[in-house]
């Protein structure tokens, strides 16, 4: 498999482990962009553009990121906070009076962020056609009773996160989430980034699909807790009810789907383009914008939440938004934030290396938090960043 792009010198071992994620990892088609103090070091790709295909992924071809949305939803609402127009420690209610309902007048925004609000699951779940009507999807999520006392207990809001984060957007400012990203994130910083896929960008993004992790050749094969491993089989269980707050599963590759604005779930980027946004929350890029104060990149990745996920059911630690560095979502080190998308994707921020990455693929394994690629590339990375002087921190 031809690996295309370049990567700046003393960043040859992030080449070497994203050939190898094709010659051994069952790559179909990806890309991986690393930026260092706002300036790239780090842009390739490879494979086919389609999972089932065979035209080449192009420099500028873009994918469905799934859940690395989720951090793009949280800068939406921490670029308001940082303007003054949102308070983290108010009441959800103060700016959308209908979620006041059904045990939830206490629910604080900063709750929301922390996967601490109590609703990961819709007691009658929405259509794909439902979710993708934001109004829908708030009418619903607000109506929900909270499984636990919001604030006192942590777990993934995989697709509810989609409504909350949205309609609080939207309520401040009168855009949709989408639009504002595109105006206020995207658009500013530079980056091929979408939520709510353009008509004239369709052509750019690949078909994503299913892809069977390869077999190990020796050794014994890891599996997933029995614990893990019941709770997404239990039809009632917090972990399939998250999960299935959207019934059916809509289809990832049509249209009508990424056209939305899904900001738990169906943003669309390039490689470069969840770099850039990342390197943007940490300092200025290549000399122009940055989006995040100091005070605000801080903020991003001060433990909201840690310990026994109640959906995921592994222990996850929280920022507000962002996912921290642990076991669960290996990082390069415990500075860093981000998120990770279901089955692959992985975008991150590292202040104290000046450290930003995007990884984008078409092909999509049964992992939730931690692809077996991405951390392969991370692992390239820290390696890297060891044997150039001054090693993670400068």
């Amino acid at each position: 498999m031809d690996v295309n792009g370049v990567v700046a010198e003393g960043f040859e071992p992030v080449r070497e482990a994203f050939a190898a994620n094709f010659a051994r990892g069952g790559e179909r088609g990806a890309a991986v962009a690393v930026y260092r103090d706002g300036h790239k070091v780090v842009d390739l790709w490879g494979g086919a553009r389609d999972v089932d295909g065979t035209a080449p992924w192009e420099p500028d071809t873009a994918q469905v990121v799934r859940s690395a949305t989720k951090g793009v939803a949280a800068a939406a609402l921490l670029l308001l906070h940082q303007r003054g127009e949102l308070d983290l420690d108010a009441p959800v209610g103060t700016y959308w009076p209908e979620y006041k309902t059904a045990g939830k007048d206490r629910t604080l925004v900063r709750h929301l962020l922390g996967h601490r609000a109590g609703v990961p699951v819709l007691d009658r779940p929405l259509t794909p056609g439902e979710a993708a009507d934001p109004g829908l999807g708030a009418a619903a999520v607000a109506a929900q009773a909270p499984v636990w006392e919001p604030g006192t207990d942590h777990g993934y809001h995989a697709q509810t996160y989609s409504w909350l984060t949205g309609e609080l957007v939207r309520r401040i400012t009168g855009l949709g989430v989408g639009e504002w990203i595109a105006r206020e994130v995207a658009g500013p910083v530079g980056a091929d980034l979408w939520l709510g896929l353009p008509e004239a960008a369709q052509d750019r993004v690949g078909r994503m699909g299913p892809v069977e992790a390869p077999q190990p050749t020796g050794g014994l094969r890891i599996r997933p807790k029995k614990t893990v491993t019941e709770a997404y089989a239990d039809p009632g269980s917090l972990t399939r009810r998250a999960f299935a707050a959207i019934t059916p599963l809509p289809d990832e590759n049509a249209p009508a789907y990424r056209a939305a604005a899904l900001p738990a779930s169906n943003g669309i980027a390039t490689a470069d383009g969840l770099a850039r946004f990342y390197a943007s929350l940490i300092g200025e890029v290549d000399g122009g914008t940055r989006l995040f104060t100091p005070a605000t990149a801080e903020l991003a990745r001060a433990e909201q939440s840690a310990g026994a996920d109640r959906v995921l059911i592994v222990g996850t630690r929280f920022g507000a938004g962002y996912m921290l560095h642990g076991s669960a979502s290996p990082l390069l080190s415990p500075a860093s934030f981000g998120h990770p998308g279901r089955g692959g994707p992985l975008g991150f921020a590292d202040p104290e290396a000046g450290i930003a990455f995007g990884y984008v693929t078409n092909g999509f394994r049964k992992s939730v938090t931690a692809d077996p690629r991405a951390q392969a590339l991370v692992r390239a990375l820290r390696t890297a960043l060891g044997r150039r002087a001054g090693g993670l921190t400068r």
